[in-house]
């Protein structure tokens, strides 16, 4: 992601970072509208309650969040959170809070970058940049676990699979494999759905 174009979804066409303001604070909010404009960027929402949050990034679809406000509540985070889960994306905050407790309840919120007493126009793009990288990072890891997870499942399914084939119809541990990889090749799935749903039907009976 380059600090002031992204490449869309379908991979077509670049366009401006789509980004949106939580902020109370009008002046503050329109202040940091400017800036972002002349940095490149789409604002494409300003809102003054993060209550509105979760249902304007459905709707709007920005590529990141910038969240201002002098101390994060707990109402804000909690919008913040919801968002984050429903819809991953990037969430900047500025604020003026640098105490240790709000900063590690911001990032169990889903907050990428907290930054206190730094809402200055030169900071504005390297902020953004960063929070881009961190949150495409954790998305990777996210990514690798999830998988790594799947894979440690379907090898347990496939070995629970083969144990009732060898119990039930007295085949050997290859053969029992060999029957799971014939079936999923027959229907055009993969070995580990196949385990899968003889393990469910071997529960009917």
């Amino acid at each position: 992601m380059t600090p002031s174009e992204r490449t869309t979804p379908a991979g077509t066409a670049n366009e401006p970072l789509r980004v949106m303001i939580v902020d109370a604070d009008i002046e503050r909010s329109r202040n940091l509208r400017g800036a972002l404009t002349l940095a490149g960027y789409n604002v494409v929402g300003e809102l003054r309650e993060s209550i509105d949050l979760p249902q304007a990034v459905r709707g709007l679809k920005p590529h990141i969040i910038i969240v201002a406000a002098d101390s994060p509540d707990r109402d804000t985070l909690e919008h913040i959170s919801l968002t984050t889960r429903d819809a991953p994306r990037p969430v900047v905050m500025f604020t003026r809070d640098g105490d240790s407790q709000a900063i590690r309840a911001a990032v169990q919120a889903g907050v990428s970058a907290y930054v206190v007493d730094g809402l200055a126009p030169d900071r504005l793009r390297p902020i953004l940049e960063v929070a881009c990288a961190r949150f495409e990072a954790h998305q990777e890891l996210s990514a690798r676990l999830a998988d790594t997870e799947r894979q440690l499942s379907e090898r347990k399914n496939i070995e629970k699979a083969k144990g009732i084939l060898i119990k039930r119809r007295g085949l050997s541990e290859e053969q029992a494999y060999k029957e799971l990889r014939d079936l999923a090749m027959r229907t055009g799935k993969k070995i580990g759905e196949v385990a899968e749903t003889l393990i469910e039907a071997a529960h009917l009976l």
